[in-house]
């Protein structure tokens, strides 16, 4: 069973209010979930951080077209030197997805710096770049280094100051240390496996203040329903502007078509935007069997999922603390139930 979670579904400019369900954590004893609960939000990190990335790519100070190693000439290592920007952007990179020394860093409680520097000096791309896909959030952790590069801010603090900030998120973090005070009580749990070393799972005290740029972001269903409602406005939210219409455009359609290397098999199955996941139907990923290959949003393994549908103007978001992996296909099913009540009235 999912210990507890949320469901927040919005259209045509307008929230419901969300659903709570279950409990605050995944022991027994954990209280009645909370109206205010904070998730942790896995993966669906992600495109948030590729949102940021996409601003400083608007203000002409970083190009996806260029080499990674304009910005960062170390990245050459290990054959990584005809690496595109873009490429970290829609998995075609070749970078692996978790580093091989993970759980040592981890261990060790590493510092986000330490996570980069590996990826840099010591990840070995699995195919030559551009030549296919393969999930990569060591490409997401690149992205963000790049940004901090460029801005001069660490990840947590431009996301801060230039998304959650404006925005009024005032409920969302990458990390659990940007969040207000006395927030600690209100994040739910995570199911976790009783292999996973306490001391640095996903209920840890390490891993949450981490703020890991590929899985690290805390929210709630009303905050991340701004998110959703931005990209379906073109990139506006009330009176602030993030990005453009076109840039919401370039996010949300299929980029892989950029990569002709990339098998046109994979191209056809497996669409990616840039930094934003597009309806992989018939995969493990799937965002909903309901929906087309329009929709797009992005899963996380702490039970996560959400998806947007330019088409019916609306969207649809499910945290819980259940671990996908367990079941996957109870976030899809949710989520297909969802998609059909969305009838033209």
């Amino acid at each position: 069973p999912i210990p507890g979670g949320s469901i927040a579904v919005g259209r045509r400019g307008k929230l419901v209010e969300p659903r709570y369900f279950g409990r605050q954590g995944p022991d027994a004893n954990a209280p009645p979930i909370r109206r205010d609960g904070i998730f942790l939000l896995a993966s669906l990190t992600k495109p948030v951080v590729y949102l940021g990335a996409m601003m400083l790519v608007e203000r002409g100070l970083l190009s996806l077209s260029r080499l990674v190693t304009d910005y960062l000439p170390e990245f050459a290592a290990h054959h990584k030197e005809t690496t595109l920007v873009q490429q970290l952007f829609t998995h075609t990179s070749g970078l692996p997805d978790m580093l091989k020394n993970n759980e040592d860093l981890r261990r060790s409680h590493a510092p986000l710096e330490k996570f980069i520097a590996c990826t840099i000096h010591e990840a070995a791309p699995l195919f030559p770049p551009g030549t296919s896909y393969s999930y990569q959030s060591m490409g997401t952790l690149i992205v963000a280094e790049l940004v901090q590069k460029l801005s001069g801010l660490t990840i947590h603090e431009f996301l801060h100051k230039e998304i959650f900030e404006p925005l009024g998120l005032s409920s969302s973090s990458l990390g659990s240390r940007g969040l207000p005070a006395g927030a600690e009580e209100r994040i739910v749990s995570v199911q976790t496996q009783a292999s996973h070393d306490p001391s640095f799972h996903w209920n840890s005290q390490y891993w949450r203040e981490l703020g890991s740029p590929w899985g690290g972001m805390f929210s709630t269903p009303e905050d991340f329903a701004v998110l959703c409602q931005l990209m379906l406005s073109g990139g506006r939210y009330g009176d602030v502007r993030l990005v453009s219409p076109q840039t919401v455009e370039l996010m949300t359609t299929n980029r892989l078509d950029d990569h002709p290397e990339v098998p046109e098999s994979i191209r056809r199955s497996r669409p990616w935007g840039l930094g934003w996941s597009l309806n992989h139907r018939q995969h493990e990923d799937v965002l909903c069997d309901a929906l087309g290959p329009h929709i797009y949003g992005h899963i996380g393994a702490t039970g996560t999922l959400f998806w947007v549908d330019p088409q019916t103007d609306g969207f649809c978001i499910i945290f819980t603390s259940g671990e996908r992996a367990r079941a996957p296909w109870r976030l899809v099913a949710l989520s297909s139930a969802v998609a059909a009540a969305f009838v033209e009235l």
